[in-house]
């Protein structure tokens, strides 16, 4: 094992690259898919509104943690009270569920960008494309295989070298192409219509629903709950500001979902004419929907290609910062070297995610609670563990330690201007709105309310 722990080099270092994890799949699929379906408008002002309340108070905690301790998830609870070490455990369990089915539709993404690429757009555009495409034998697993090795390739190179240098490059780049096609598809015929669904707020449409959903929506964005933030926040030098460090990411993750909603909703309504339809896509809205705009506009090809390009540079900051936190996890718990426990990571990010891509073809036989291995383990993870996680966490800086041990690293270099915030926020409204949370995802999962 290393002598010294990995660090960034700087706070743009560390803001770019936390920003990094925070901005994926979840960004630029889930966001707009949500957003079209609870009503545009009034789904984006609430969702910014938990943005810089919910989700800050989160932030500052799970990356203070890390930057106190100097350890991953697992070290980072027990060295505040033993009793407490099961709570690293059970965060820590969080990205060894999500890696391999996450890297498995970080595979989908590549085969999208080499069908674009390869001037296929027309075959994309067909209805039974990508189902013919996941729920095949060989095809599916070569794309994930070569997703994982992109992302153990950059993890295996550190923290300074890998992480923070890829993500000085892909962020940057994310930002200008997520304009740019935002900008394009805003020209499209029919596009202002979607613009105006999209940011004009209709109140009829506001309920306890919508606020849920933009509650799970940002809680999932901002990569909360999985210990990623403790690990980034356990690379995180002193002298950085820590409350003006996630005041950024938070920038950054709420702007690239802003956008990506900017980019498909318009374009979706372009094609479609707002059809409830095309709007509830869900799961399908990237993979099926928009291949069949692209298909229809003028260089669609083009804009197609860099579309997915984008989706892949902000796909590979999530997973290189889910499988950084694994890696860390191995490290911390059995001292190994970088290299050896990114291969070890590599094997079993495999051993796990075959089976998954596997799932929707000739392993589809193999159904827990009536789900893909791939719904199944973001079920898991995502509406059981996740929301667990988080309220514990709250009740354990709110009741066990108290919220002063998280106010005083921050005020490590300056003052904490929102500590009174902070404080009500994590002892008393984060943990009921994590219990609500939890409760809806369940009801919702077992059929008991229909979103």
């Amino acid at each position: 094992m290393e002598k010294q722990r990995g660090s960034f080099t700087n706070k743009l270092g560390f803001v770019l690259a936390a920003a990094g994890s925070a901005v994926g799949l979840g960004n630029l699929w889930r966001f707009p898919y949500l957003a079209a379906k609870y009503g545009g408008g009034i789904f984006l002002l609430v969702y910014l509104v938990l943005a810089v309340t919910f989700g800050f108070a989160l932030m500052v905690t799970e990356i203070a943690l890390g930057r106190k301790t100097r350890l991953s998830a697992v070290g980072a609870y027990e060295s505040l009270n033993k009793k407490f070490k099961f709570l690293g455990y059970l965060s820590s369990l969080v990205p060894f569920i999500i890696t391999p089915y996450y890297c498995v539709i970080g595979g989908w993404v590549v085969k999208y960008f080499t069908v674009f690429v390869s001037n296929n757009v027309s075959n994309a555009a067909t209805d039974d494309f990508f189902t013919g495409f996941i729920t095949q034998p060989a095809a599916p697993v070569i794309f994930f295989i070569i997703y994982v090795l992109l992302t153990v390739g950059v993890v295996m190179l550190g923290v300074e070298g890998g992480i923070e240098k890829a993500s000085r490059i892909m962020m940057p780049i994310l930002v200008v192409m997520t304009v740019f096609i935002a900008v394009f598809g805003l020209f499209q015929p029919g596009a202002i219509d979607g613009l105006i669904y999209y940011l004009k707020p209709d109140f009829s449409r506001f309920s306890a629903t919508t606020v849920l959903a933009a509650m799970g929506q940002l809680f999932y964005s901002m990569s909360l709950a999985m210990g990623i933030m403790i690990t980034y926040g356990s690379y995180m030098k002193k002298e950085a500001n820590l409350e003006q460090s996630v005041r950024q990411i938070e920038l950054f993750d709420t702007g690239i979902a802003f956008m990506a909603g900017l980019m498909i909703i318009p374009a979706v309504f372009a094609f479609s004419g707002g059809s409830e339809e095309a709007l509830g896509k869900g799961p399908s809205l990237m993979f099926v929907t928009l291949p069949k705009v692209f298909d229809n506009m003028k260089m669609g090809t083009f804009v197609g290609a860099v579309f997915f390009l984008l989706v892949l540079f902000a796909a590979l900051t999530s997973s290189i910062s889910l499988t950084e936190t694994i890696v860390s996890i191995v490290r911390d718990k059995l001292g190994w070297s970088r290299k050896k426990a990114c291969l070890v990571v590599l094997v079993f990010l495999l051993a796990v995610g075959i089976p998954v891509s596997l799932g929707f073809g000739i392993w589809s036989f193999i159904a827990p609670l009536g789900m893909s291995l791939l719904d199944f383990f973001d079920f898991i993870s995502n509406s059981v563990l996740m929301p667990i996680v988080a309220f514990l966490t709250c009740i354990f800086i709110g009741y066990i330690v108290k919220p002063k041990a998280i106010i005083d690293e921050v005020e490590v270099n300056g003052t904490f201007k929102n500590k009174k915030f902070y404080t009500v926020i994590i002892k008393y409204i984060a943990p009921v709105c994590l219990v609500a949370i939890l409760i809806f995802a369940v009801m919702e999962a077992m059929g008991v309310i229909v979103v």
